[in-house]
């Protein structure tokens, strides 16, 4: 009898279910590795030694830094891949359609008129903002005529630098323009044990956002499919909003914005992964905390012992990935 072969799909497959634990450990490596990466002196030798203020700085610095980096680059890129289902286009998130400029002026808002707002308090209030700001995203969507993919995301960055201008100047009247450029700046350097626990809410998101993956997907064909198939397409669409909103909100009150990181992570994975939503998205979470660790190094070790905001590096990075995407996929639209 001849020797049988298992199907190119199961085998594909189990390719990815085990490609993911590497990828895990891949991504645990590197954070270790992040953990010894400063100026202070803090290695497993200093810690080994018992030296207090080293143990002290893995403590209360470095080790949140970390996790602040995974949590913030897994989440903002689970949050651009809901953005890009609820919107229907791959050139979308966050920071491209205005909601990241909008969380911003809402905390810019709470910090002039309510300053002794409990840190939940303001960032509800952005968690609105943003909310509102990516509905007149919308609400502009619907009064333009798309004639291509690349209108909608050149919309959202007129409509982002619009309410950023309004942002800049209210700042600029109330002498606040360092406070909303820390918040428009992607920067892990102040992140300290107390200062980032609040990612770890949408960290919970984004488990909720994996076990609905099958209703986000279905609400990315279309109101009429998703009516179709009996999914409530307003009650999808509102969580998948707040979820944006909220993760939008955290991200940029504790480590400010980090540019095109929801909308890279989820084309390239895409590209090697495909649709399936509740395939892909794990890898998407370890790809958004991935590159913004790299990033993060990056910009530690370029110019040290200064230091680099990650907001810049990603912003090049990212600004680069979005054109070449632009550029691949220019031939099929218009």
């Amino acid at each position: 009898m001849g020797a049988t072969t298992a199907p190119a799909g199961t085998a594909s497959h189990r390719g990815a279910v085990l490609g993911i634990p590497l990828a895990l450990l891949g991504l645990a490596l590197g954070a270790v590795a992040s953990v010894f990466i400063g100026v202070s002196d803090v290695s497993p030798a200093t810690l080994w030694a018992d030296d207090g203020h080293a143990r002290q700085l893995l403590t209360v610095s470095r080790l949140p830094r970390t996790v602040a980096i995974l949590l913030a680059g897994a989440c903002t890129a689970v949050a651009g891949v809901v953005m890009q289902m609820l919107v229907r286009n791959r050139f979308v998130e966050p920071s491209t359609v205005g909601t990241s400029e909008s969380a911003a002026l809402g905390l810019l808002i709470v910090t002039i008129w309510a300053p002794g707002l409990a840190l939940p308090g303001k960032i509800g209030v952005g968690a609105v903002f943003a909310v509102a700001g990516t509905l007149l995203f919308l609400c502009v969507l619907r009064a333009v005529p798309i004639r291509s993919v690349v209108t909608v995301p050149l919309v959202g960055l007129m409509l982002g630098g619009i309410i950023g201008a309004v942002a800049a100047y209210i700042a600029f009247r109330y002498d606040l323009m360092q406070t909303l450029s820390a918040w428009l700046t992607g920067d892990f350097s102040g992140v300290t044990a107390g200062r980032y626990e609040m990612l770890w809410v949408v960290g919970a998101l984004t488990v909720v956002v994996y076990v609905l993956a099958d209703r986000f997907t279905v609400v990315g064909l279309g109101r009429d499919t998703a009516t179709a198939l009996g999914l409530g397409y307003r009650g999808v669409m509102a969580l998948g909003l707040g979820v944006v909103a909220v993760t939008s909100a955290v991200v940029v009150v504790v480590v400010g914005a980090l540019p095109f990181l929801g909308l890279v992570v989820p084309n390239v994975v895409s590209l090697l992964r495909g649709d399936n939503l509740r395939r892909s998205l794990p890898w998407v979470a370890i790809g958004g905390a991935a590159l913004v660790l790299v990033c993060d190094v990056v910009g530690r070790v370029v110019r040290y012992p200064y230091e680099i905001p990650i907001g810049v590096v990603m912003g090049v990075v990212g600004a680069a990935v979005f054109l070449w995407l632009l550029l691949r996929k220019a031939p099929d639209v218009g």
